[in-house]
């Protein structure tokens, strides 16, 4: 066995979260090592956010084209899908993450290729490709970054077959004729519109409704969208079995109702990348593994952390990569003894936001983009909570597209008199999301808010519709 080498913080991933950490602690002046058994850069750079959003952008484009009249009469042609596949190819670098390797190398960090094993006290483990093991030791601290992994429902027949998950939906070099999308969550519903807008056949079979986390008023566009452009969904539709019958997916649905497909994506939700890593031996269920607001996984030891999908806090890349750069300076504060074992709420070292102020979008078209809590997670949560919603009706909605459709509302602490919760439905709402997440996190005042005009003719007026009919 290898001798073991010394560096101060081992980081195992080098996804988006893990090469946030080592960056953040590099930065700091700490001595990193990332290691990565697959592309450095992960998941969403190669497999989902990025790609899947270049799938979708050519057909939200062509959209908001024909929406708009003398635009729509251009509107000649049809998605290219070879286009549209080779564009997200570029977004991908082809799968190759040499530049992402550089960007390691520049920025001081050692990159070790392999997996990892937790084999004690700051103590890892690296078996390489090429049989060769190597050894380190952390002077600070352990941060599994390790991301999430596809949840698979024990359905009967599924093991056997060969079908999709979101990273061969996402890398995929032809458009099957038809799709069967098993799950009504955010990445089954974006997959299904871009690849019905590609051309295929799509059905969503979805076991209670579709985008279930989201306000109905919200998730019900959506929904309308989708059937409207020839997408079958079956809402509260369990899937009893699945088998393949001359090459084609064959699904048993709902009471004796079957679905075909040429390609099935399984869709079903992800859950953190934590089994064997060695946790075990650390006395961890690798199956509970929660970092607190710095990172650090309480009663390991205070050396260990956990942060991104791998942390079970947000499984969402920006978020991760929020979490990361607390984590990060709060280990090289705890190095430097300038913070102890707990971080208060909103300082440098705290991922604060992960419980009140979560950003997200699912860029379907409409998108629906919300931030801090809906009306019934505010009141669960013992706030003294009140809602106020519209549709989204004004100039700029005119402007942007005829026939535009929208839905907007705000959740209220009416004790604090501050927003808690923003959720936005309709074309290109995503821009909107930033100005909802800082006052969420600025905990700006209603009356201050009040001052905050919004331009006219923009979408953003929908703010001032809003104030007024809470009562401003």
């Amino acid at each position: 066995m290898s001798e073991s080498k010394t560096t101060d913080v081992i980081i195992i991933g080098a996804g988006a979260v893990g090469e946030n950490v080592a960056g953040r602690v590099v930065q700091k002046g700490l001595t990193a090592v990332l290691v990565e058994s697959d592309l450095v850069g992960g998941e969403c750079s190669y497999w989902a956010c990025m790609p899947s959003k270049a799938l979708l952008r050519p057909g939200t484009v062509l959209s908001a084209a024909r929406a708009v009249a003398g635009a729509r009469e251009a509107v000649t042609g049809t998605i290219d899908p070879q286009q549209v596949l080779a564009r997200r190819t570029s977004f991908t670098s082809h799968w190759d993450d040499a530049s992402q390797e550089e960007w390691v190398a520049s920025a001081g960090i050692t990159l070790e290729r392999g997996w990892a094993t937790v084999t004690g006290e700051r103590e890892v483990s690296i078996s390489h490709k090429d049989g060769s093991e190597s050894r380190y030791r952390a002077t600070h601290a352990v941060v599994l970054a390790t991301g999430s992994t596809p949840t698979i429902p024990p359905i009967d027949g599924l093991a056997d077959l060969d079908y999709w998950t979101t990273r061969e939906a996402t890398s995929a070099e032809t458009v099957p004729a038809s799709l069967a999308v098993l799950g009504g969550g955010v990445a089954g519903v974006e997959l299904a519109q871009a690849y019905a807008r590609l051309g295929a056949e799509v059905t969503v079979i979805a076991r209670s409704g579709i985008l279930g986390g989201y306000p109905a008023e919200a998730s019900g566009l959506v929904l309308a969208a989708l059937r409207g452009e020839g997408i079958t969904v079956l809402t509260d539709t369990a899937t009893n079995a699945v088998r393949t019958v001359d090459g084609m997916f064959v699904l048993d649905v709902g009471d004796g109702d079957t679905v075909t497909a040429e390609r099935l994506l399984v869709s079903t939700g992800r859950h953190p990348h934590t089994t064997g890593l060695g946790l075990e031996e650390l006395g961890l269920d690798p199956k509970k593994i929660r970092g607190d607001a710095t990172g650090l996984v309480p009663d390991a030891g205070g050396w260990f952390y956990a942060v991104g999908d791998a942390g079970g806090r947000v499984q969402l890349t920006h978020q991760g990569k929020y979490e990361a750069r607390m984590t990060g300076d709060a280990i090289a504060a705890r190095a430097a003894g300038a913070l102890g074992a707990t971080a208060e709420d909103w300082s440098p070292y705290a991922a604060t936001a992960d419980d009140v102020a979560v950003p997200q979008v699912v860029f379907t078209d409409p998108e629906i983009a919300m931030v801090g809590r809906t009306l019934e997670q505010a009141r669960k949560d013992g706030v003294n909570a009140s809602e106020t919603s519209l549709p989204i009706a004004v100039a700029g909605s005119s402007l942007h597209g005829d026939d535009y459709t929208g839905w907007a509302q705000i959740v209220v602490d009416e004790d604090r008199k501050v927003l808690v919760g923003v959720t936005f439905a309709g074309p290109e709402v995503s821009e909107l999301l930033h100005s909802a997440t800082i006052a969420v996190v600025g905990e700006v005042p209603l009356h201050r808010l009040w001052h905050a005009v919004p331009a006219y003719p923009t979408v953003s007026e929908v703010w001032l519709r809003l104030l007024e009919k809470y009562g401003m």
